[in-house]
């Protein structure tokens, strides 16, 4: 069994460290969508548990790996946008988003991580790269696969309006569908409740 980490929108594999230290007896499978520099797409290949933070999530529905046999999704999510009897972010934060980063990218990218709970500086963007998932996450809605899901929520999360986080996985088919709220947590609860989702992922693992 493998541990695959897919981060979110404007981060990159480094954010796993603190929680990838937790567990090392699972091999780590690390993506890099490649915001920052090189993109690093490894296989896979065999069984697997994602690992899931945020848009990451997205990412993973939307291209779920052949051995997947559960997703701990971390502040994660399968709709990010709000629609007509589905709760969510505005779509007109989104739109105001794009409008932006037209001309300030690395602004956009500024705020956003400050939002999250985020101060460290980042280095050089691929600004293309972040448009085009800053599109994703406005419009997608990957259909959900018939493993265990488990969704790890932050009672404090900035980002995500609590609706948004009580519906995440609500269409799933599947009956073995889970719900840990961290009710002081962020939006970046890896690194701020580390043990909190390393147990969660340790469970599901062991359990696969």
């Amino acid at each position: 069994m493998k541990l695959l980490f897919v981060h979110g929108w404007g981060f990159d594999r480094h954010f796993w460290t603190p929680l990838a230290a937790l567990l090392p007896q699972w091999r780590h499978v690390m993506d890099d969508r490649g915001y920052f520099g090189a993109p690093c797409n490894p296989s896979a290949a065999g069984p697997c548990i994602a690992v899931t933070h945020s848009f990451g999530t997205m990412r993973v529905l939307a291209a779920p790996p052949l051995g997947l046999r559960g997703i701990v999704a971390i502040n994660g999510f399968d709709r990010f946008t709000a629609l007509p009897g589905r709760p969510g972010v505005p779509m007109r934060v989104l739109d105001r988003m794009l409008r932006r980063f037209e001309t300030d990218p690395r602004g956009v990218l500024g705020e956003f991580r400050r939002t999250c709970g985020s101060a460290e500086p980042f280095g050089e963007i691929d600004a293309p790269l972040l448009q085009t998932d800053l599109l994703r996450l406005r419009d997608a809605a990957p259909p959900l696969p018939d493993v265990p899901l488990l969704t790890l929520q932050g009672g404090a999360d900035p980002l995500l309006p609590p609706a948004m986080r009580s519906a995440v996985f609500a269409g799933a088919s599947t009956a073995d569908v889970r719900r840990i709220d961290h009710a002081a947590g962020g939006h970046l609860l890896p690194i701020q409740a580390p043990q909190l989702c390393a147990a969660a992922v340790r469970g599901m693992a062991e359990a696969a």
